[in-house]
């Protein structure tokens, strides 16, 4: 099988060391593969996201001295396919609109009985068909939540042997329980981190993902999605996250540590991946 990885930046903001440790982590794979490693741009954030930064992410990377194959893709072009993908789950009866505010959910969180967990798992009382078509005429706020229960009874006991393969631990075992019903899209936006990141490594072929440890949390739901989707799933690593002097993870805000303040400071690239190999 060919090695392809990638690395995904949302471009919200320049990118900081531990962007550069992440891109240069799969680059590096990928060199030492003798496979691909291709750059996605992902802007569904289309408040955030703004071309400059988007530019500013090409010009870092290249003064790495990274390269990728052409053309790169821009999530932002493609939102059909990714209401397509809900639509999909929609067909499958495996979603549901969720009409509760934040403030709402932790209070049904809180009455929830001992030991199910701080996680929300769907209403207590199911809206009936009627009441959401009101609700939905009224024009009120939703959003679209996986549920974990419809998931299980969709998989049966396929649900509890979900697994993937991590590069550095094996294959683990893939429970998305911990993490509640999660909200796959809302009202106002049609999509998802988690259904972009699932549809596009399919689309791409990515059949290693490479990326920090603050997403191993999560790889369980994307192992859902590609499971109920009937998408393949890649193997994982999760690298360690890069921190500043004071222990604290590295941030689009701090300036000093953004590669666009580097490079204008005549700082040598070199210098920067010196400092990754040790």
């Amino acid at each position: 099988m060919t090695f392809r990885t990638r690395f995904a930046p949302s471009p919200s903001g320049h990118l900081h060391l531990g962007h550069a440790f992440s891109a240069w982590s799969a680059w590096r794979a990928a060199q030492d593969a003798d496979g691909a490693f291709i750059l996605r741009i992902e802007d569904i954030d289309t408040t955030r996201c703004k071309r400059e930064f988007e530019q500013s992410i090409f010009d870092d990377l290249i003064w790495l001295g990274l390269d990728w194959p052409l053309p790169v893709r821009r999530q932002s072009d493609h939102f059909a396919d990714y209401a397509g993908v809900l639509e999909t789950l929609r067909a499958k009866d495996l979603v549901y609109r969720c009409f509760k505010t934040r403030k709402e959910i932790l209070e049904e969180i809180a009455r929830a009985p001992h030991g199910v967990g701080d996680v929300y798992r769907g209403p207590g009382e199911p809206v009936s068909e009627d009441e959401e078509a009101e609700r939905v005429e009224r024009g009120e706020a939703f959003a679209w939540r996986l549920s974990l229960d419809r998931c299980r009874d969709h998989l049966g006991g396929g649900f509890d042997r979900m697994m993937f393969h991590d590069l550095d631990h094996g294959d683990q075992a893939a429970d998305p329980l911990p993490l509640g019903d999660v909200i796959l899209a809302r009202k106002d936006v049609g999509t998802s981190y988690h259904i972009a990141v699932v549809h596009d490594d399919a689309l791409q072929d990515v059949t290693h993902v490479i990326r920090g440890e603050d997403l191993k949390d999560v790889t369980p739901l994307h192992v859902l999605l590609q499971t109920v989707l009937d998408l393949p799933t890649p193997s994982y690593q999760h690298h360690r996250l890069l921190l500043d002097e004071s222990g604290k993870r590295f941030a689009k805000r701090d300036r000093a540590a953004t590669l666009n303040a580097m490079r204008s400071d005549g700082l040598s690239a070199q210098h920067v991946l010196d400092g990754f190999r040790t």
